[in-house]
């Protein structure tokens, strides 16, 4: 309990600073119910009044003190002996008067025991708590108390969930989704999440980042860390192939060759000369014509990856020839926006691939995915962008919890797309790993422009300025 109290201190201290940092004379509110959240959600307190000689707490105890198991009732000794006069005991009507604020509200109600329904206390408590517009942070313990298997018809609003040790299932759910706000997961050396059902599905960490973050072999060259072919670009949609791009000269990858449209070609040279550009026919309305197949299979022999799709367009012409070069592709794939089409996605045969839809996407894409709510692409990864990323081969789901707001900007799938290009290219028999560790690296590098710049006044491709801090921090 003790390290789940310190890991959720440090965790809310860290994604304050999305919005700019927790105060030294920060008031905190702990809403403590009778178990382990409870005393999770106090020591958390006595963590930051602790780094915080001027800050005090406010201790809503839910259910009364004689209620306080006996772990709880000891967090709670420990947090008014550690931080003497800083901390106040207050009914829940006084704590959440009006004229009350509060930089952080701790949710440590309920637990995973939760059923409903509801006390009327604990259901006027929490409504009281959603409608104050005296609280600035709002962060719940494991579960937003309320959602549990059975949810209450009121629920804590979280802006984020923080998973100390195990991830509750519920978390997941449909209903849960507004009340959850943003998942983060703390790893205290247990498992992350059960298998229900007996479908298997894991939280991924920045463990995973490691390897990414070691000293390379002294005898290596441009050859040794592959060669990524990116395809796209088009008159109406010239920016997403060069973020594309930079995230994959980003990415580690030794050698990146761009096909793009002639008349673009020499000015994404000029600007980005480590890439090697390559114009490519245009149809009348600025896509790339079929005669770009040829340009292609020449190099693909040479390739280890091939990324297709950003800014592509979606003349038929241009579907039509992206079509064939999937299902004749030597090397696995990543098919990102414009080329995430049904056609394109039915026609690949042995070769693995990795698909990186958001919603609207996936509409078009889903059923040549899956039958029957079966994955039915034997060597198929699927990469589904939302608040809450989720990737699967069809054996595993995996859940990042990394990133948030500062990614919903255009163009922010585009240089997941190409981070996940440049892995592949260097690990080419491995399209799961390439998805997952791109997915975790672009989040983390999104969570740290956010807590350095805010997650308001920032440009999209300032995370890749993040993705080389994302690796050692």
């Amino acid at each position: 309990m003790q390290r789940a109290g310190v890991a959720l201190a440090e965790a809310v201290a860290g994604d304050y600073r999305e919005i700019g940092g927790m105060p030294e004379d920060a008031r905190l509110l702990v809403l403590a119910g009778k178990g382990h959240n409870g005393g999770d959600a106090l020591l958390a307190a006595r963590a930051l009044l602790s780094d915080r000689p001027e800050a005090r707490a406010v201790v809503v105890l839910c259910f009364g003190d004689k209620a306080l198991r006996p772990l709880a009732g000891r967090s709670l000794d420990w947090v008014r002996c550690d931080a003497a006069g800083r901390v106040e005991m207050m009914p829940a009507e006084q704590a959440l008067a009006p004229e009350q604020r509060y930089a952080l509200c701790l949710d440590g109600i309920y637990g995973f025991q939760f059923r409903a329904p509801m006390d009327a206390a604990s259901r006027a408590l929490l409504t009281a708590v959603n409608e104050h517009r005296g609280i600035r942070l709002r962060a719940a313990v494991d579960l937003p108390s309320g959602v549990a298997e059975t949810n209450a018809d009121t629920i804590f609003r979280a802006d984020f969930t923080y998973a100390t040790g195990i991830v509750k299932q519920p978390v997941f759910s449909a209903q849960a989704t507004t009340s959850v706000g943003r998942l983060r997961y703390l790893d205290l050396g247990f498992f992350a999440l059960g298998e229900p059902g007996g479908t298997k599905e894991r939280v991924l960490t920045k463990a995973g980042l490691g390897p990414l973050g070691v000293l390379r072999p002294a005898q290596s060259d441009k050859r040794t860390f592959g060669h990524l072919l990116v395809v796209g670009g088009s008159r109406s949609y010239p920016g997403a192939v060069v973020l594309s791009v930079r995230a994959a000269l980003r990415s580690g990858v030794g050698l990146v060759t761009a096909y793009v449209p002639e008349r673009l070609a020499p000015e994404y040279a000029a600007r980005h000369p480590e890439a090697m550009w390559v114009g490519c026919p245009e149809t009348t309305a600025g896509s790339m014509a079929a005669g770009t197949v040829a340009l292609i299979r020449e190099r693909l022999s040479r390739a280890t990856a091939l990324l297709v799709g950003p800014g592509l367009g979606a003349e038929s012409e241009t579907i039509g020839w992206v079509a064939n070069l999937a299902a004749d592709s030597s090397v696995p794939l990543v098919l990102d926006a414009d080329a995430l089409r049904a056609e394109v996605v039915a026609g690949i045969r042995n070769q693995a691939f990795v698909c990186t839809p958001h919603a609207g996407e996936f509409q078009r894409i889903g059923p040549r995915l899956f039958a029957d709510e079966k994955f039915t692409a034997p060597r198929g990864v699927l990469v589904l962008k939302g608040p809450m990323t989720r990737i699967t081969d069809g054996n595993t789901i995996y859940h990042s919890p990394f990133g948030g707001p500062v990614l919903a900007r255009g163009g922010s799938g585009d240089i997941l797309a190409g981070l996940i290009g440049g892995l592949l290219a260097q690990a080419p028999g491995d399209p799961l790993l390439a998805a997952c560790r791109g997915t975790v690296w672009h989040g983390r590098a999104a969570d740290l422009l956010a807590r350095t710049r805010g997650q308001v006044a920032v440009e999209l491709s300032e995370i890749l300025e993040q993705l080389g801090p994302a690796l050692i921090s």
